[in-house]
């Protein structure tokens, strides 16, 4: 019996804070991927090793985990005024389908940086020495992000000293801009789809007792469903394997999430939510402790104003997702939201445009201009640094016949 042969694919391996992606041009992929459609999903869930019972990705480029089990596409801007074009897809990893519903904060630092790398960038726009600023258009969200890349020699500045909670070595600096965050292109409607900065959400009993939950619902940076630890048995200071090893706390939190979906108006039915593991997230905040991060450094809590555990795919992040540290930061400006009320409360005098909470891997500083117009609540832009590095690159292999 004859089977198809392999085909290689040019593609580059790459770290953007901190998850690992596999980034591709528009214009290498095979032509029948070139557009949205089942080729394209089928390709990248061969490339990332999914659907995977075995939960191991061992014949992919994947790691088993909702931060490297990722695939990004490149092209140049097809909108004026910016450089690149970004496309980001999150692969399932037991399931076979691909998430387009939302971006990848983190992966964003990368797409800048690879867009240079690429050569999909005017060179016109690229200094020989400084900061190349390189206007990423994210095509997921219908959102503009600025990503500040150092370039050394007319190349990117990979190598540098900036250290970032949950990556292992220093890299250099890139600095993110998340423009009008607040206003989700996607889903349409406002920062709060429920109209509240607090909701009474409904939950099944087993979730908590009584069915009733207070949460915080927000669409900015990616839509996030905000609870109290406490209110769900929690401290806040847990790391992954606490509540990953616990089958049924993610029944728990996936129940919340669903409910979440539901009343955000993201989903209409509970059984939508299967294909839609991406969004939103759902994160569990509370007020400053001392704990110790997952490297065994302690983090006082003095350093930080609050504490935040996030789920992505339904499993705890080991650090936390970049768009959602641009929901942090959001909500944190907002006077009464549950994120604001874990870090004080009210206008939080000291730091009014910037948060620095403690999450699984150690702390995240983001910042956020949030302003109320004509009685909404809206975001102009949020801030925060990453760092990117290209892993490996050439060609990935798969075979012709899996797509």
């Amino acid at each position: 019996m004859a089977h198809a042969p392999q085909v290689k694919i040019p593609a580059t391996y790459i770290r953007g804070g901190t998850s690992k992606g596999v980034f591709f041009r528009l214009q290498d992929l095979p032509a029948s991927c070139q557009q949205p459609g089942a080729a394209r999903d089928k390709l990248f869930m061969r490339v990332i090793g999914s659907p995977d019972p075995y939960a191991a990705h061992i014949d992919g480029m994947g790691g088993a985990t909702s931060s490297t089990s990722k695939c990004v596409i490149l092209s140049k801007s097809s909108v004026p005024d910016h450089d690149v074009d970004y496309l980001y897809g999150q692969v399932s990893i037991d399931k076979p389908f691909v998430d387009w519903s939302g971006n990848c904060g983190n992966l964003s630092t990368a797409a800048g940086a690879f867009a240079i790398h690429a050569g999909l960038v005017d060179p016109a726009r690229i200094p020989e020495h400084g900061v190349a600023v390189i206007r990423v258009w994210q095509a997921n969200i219908q959102k503009t992000i600025i990503a500040h890349v150092p370039v050394t020699n007319g190349q990117v500045q990979e190598t540098g000293d900036f250290e970032l909670d949950g990556v292992t070595f220093p890299a250099a600096e890139i600095v993110l801009e998340f423009m009008d965050p607040s206003d989700d292109g996607d889903e349409g409607g406002s920062m709060f789809p429920t109209g509240n900065l607090v909701d009474d959400l409904e939950v099944p009993e087993s979730v908590v007792k009584g069915g009733t939950l207070k949460a915080t619902m927000i669409t900015a940076g990616i839509p996030t469903v905000f609870v109290n630890a406490a209110d769900i048995g929690y401290t806040g200071t847990e790391l992954r394997e606490q509540i990953n090893g616990d089958a049924d706390a993610l029944k728990r939190f996936e129940a919340i999430r669903v409910a979440g979906a539901l009343r955000m108006g993201l989903i209409k039915t509970p059984e939508e939510a299967a294909t839609r593991q991406h969004t939103p997230k759902i994160a569990f905040v509370a007020p400053p402790t001392t704990y110790t991060a997952s490297s065994g450094k302690t983090i006082d809590a003095g350093e930080v104003d609050l504490l935040v555990r996030a789920l992505s795919m339904g499993k705890l992040h080991h650090a936390m997702m970049g768009t959602c540290a641009v929901a942090i930061g959001t909500a944190a400006a907002i006077p009464g939201t549950l994120v604001n009320l874990a870090a004080g409360g009210g206008e939080r005098e000291a730091a009014p445009e910037s948060v620095c909470f403690g999450h699984p891997s150690g702390t995240l500083r983001v910042g956020a201009q949030a302003s109320q117009v004509n009685g909404q609540w809206t975001v102009t832009k949020a801030i925060m640094s990453r760092s990117a590095r290209i892993l490996m690159e050439g060609w990935v292999r798969v075979p012709g016949d899996a797509f």
